[in-house]
């Protein structure tokens, strides 16, 4: 358990070069006590924030009167003007030998806070008055805050329970994809408390839920259900049996690279080859995009209030993607609001470059299914959970037609027309089907495994390859 650890002057200067943003305001002077108490509500009503006086709204710095009587009259004036009554955080800093005052909001997750009366909420660099009907809905966000499972703070972890390897490997990727300058002298609490990873509560810094799955050493020892089951089955029905199985485990963004992995060696790889080229084009069965997308959707967007997982069922004709929960209120796959169910882990994904926002999953998905010739995606619904199943274009290979292939071509085409139909072959299968010997079979499964059209599974007399 650690406590709150208060910003260093290079940390703080940090922090004003980046400039105003929807967590950081600055007011040149104390003239402005009006709009601090302003700030203060929106602060409040939206994620929380810092309040710096004495530097100017291009980051400049300024420097104001910091005697006690001043930072004593600027706090009687925040608890006299805000309902319920907000007792700020007020430091006194120095920077090039200025006095600037540092003015720390928590967010009010239970209640909406005036100002003067008033409320207000805060929209990107902005302190902006709430409007009746924006009023009811925030009431309603407030009490649907409160359930919101990825702003939690996970009560049975400390720091320590976070792997700085994977906040450093976020960061560089954000950097990356998302070119936002990486933090060179804020603290790993700082960090983690910036973005939403980590809360400070009674001066003790705990890891968040979203922080956890995200950054965990370990997830699953505190969200066992957070685990990621994919399965490939023999058969439509989950009844048939299983041909391959794996539990995902680990943050939310290795479980995918391991789902991925998983699902490429469990479908159908399809030869075509037409009387165009001599080339051999191959194409999954299913736009892997398209199931990786669903997959993060699923991860991100579910309830994990619910004691279930995440499961992908792979059948012979369908992939299925289950996710335990539904679509938010007013969001349906026709109209796919930008709506996300754990904000934070939605931001933590398009930071990484996992996902884009603004609803546009659900139409890339049909994109990916289009452009390669499947069936656009559909969803079914139970009261507990969502189900989007991909349906498998059940297409033949198409080969060349211009001559009849002989020799290891021509065996090679039958081995991938069976296995295209059965989604395994042996050995012994493979010298029936193309009626050679045993030591030919062999030099033609290495040939393919060497060049990595097909891969071996199993072991000893088990042994079959996909």
């Amino acid at each position: 358990m650690q406590k709150k650890m208060e910003m260093n002057d290079e940390e703080l200067l940090e922090l004003i070069s980046a400039g105003e943003s929807e967590t950081v305001e600055f007011k040149p002077s104390l003239s402005q006590t009006n709009e601090i108490v302003e700030t203060v509500s929106a602060f409040s009503n939206t994620r929380g924030g810092k309040i710096i006086v004495g530097v100017s709204d291009s980051g400049r710095v300024l420097g104001v009167d910091g005697s006690k009587d001043v930072t004593e009259r600027l706090t009687g004036k925040i608890l006299n003007n805000t309902d319920p009554r907000i007792h700020p955080g007020i430091l006194l800093k120095r920077i090039d030998e200025k006095v600037i005052i540092q003015i720390d909001i928590k967010e009010s997750l239970d209640h909406l806070v005036m100002a003067f009366g008033r409320p207000f909420r805060r929209i990107g660099k902005s302190t902006v008055k709430i409007s009746k009907e924006e009023y009811e809905k925030t009431i309603l966000e407030k009490h649907r805050e409160k359930l919101r499972f990825d702003i939690g703070v996970c009560e049975d972890a400390d720091l320590e329970s976070i792997d700085r390897r994977k906040v450093n490997w976020y960061l560089n990727k954000r950097k990356e994809i998302r070119k936002v300058k990486k933090p060179q002298v804020l603290s790993i609490e700082q960090v983690l408390l910036n973005i939403g990873a980590a809360k400070e509560t009674n001066d003790i810094i705990k890891p968040t839920n979203a922080g956890i799955l995200f950054f965990g050493k370990n997830p699953q020892r505190f969200f066992a259900r957070s685990q990621l089951r994919v399965v490939r089955f023999k058969g439509t029905r989950v009844i048939h049996p299983t041909i391959d199985r794996f539990d995902c485990v680990g943050t939310l963004w290795e479980m995918v690279e391991q789902a991925e992995e998983f699902i490429r060696r469990n479908i159908r790889l399809f030869g075509i080859r037409t009387n165009k080229s001599f080339m051999r084009e191959d194409k999954f069965e299913y736009p892997i995009e398209a199931l990786r997308e669903a997959i993060i959707n699923a991860l991100i967007h579910r309830n994990y209030y619910e004691p279930a997982d995440v499961r992908v069922f792979i059948f012979d004709d369908r992939v299925e993607v289950i996710n335990p929960g539904n679509f938010p209120e007013g969001v349906t796959p026709q109209k796919p609001i930008h709506r996300p169910v754990n904000d934070i882990l939605c931001n933590f994904m398009y930071d990484i470059g996992f996902i884009e926002k603004y609803g546009s999953g659900i139409y890339m998905m049909q994109e990916l299914c289009k452009e390669q010739g499947n069936k656009k995606p559909y969803y079914k619904f139970h009261p507990l959970e969502t189900k989007i199943i991909f349906e498998s274009p059940e297409k033949e290979v198409i080969f060349r037609e211009d001559e009849k292939l002989e020799g290891f071509e021509g065996r090679r085409n039958k081995i991938l027309q069976f296995l295209q139909k059965y989604g395994r072959f042996t050995r012994r299968e493979y010298v029936s089907i193309n009626k050679i010997s045993e030591k030919q079979a062999n030099d033609d499964i290495e040939k393919m495994l060497k060049e990595r059209e097909i891969e071996r599974r199993g072991r000893g007399r088990s042994v079959f390859y996909v």
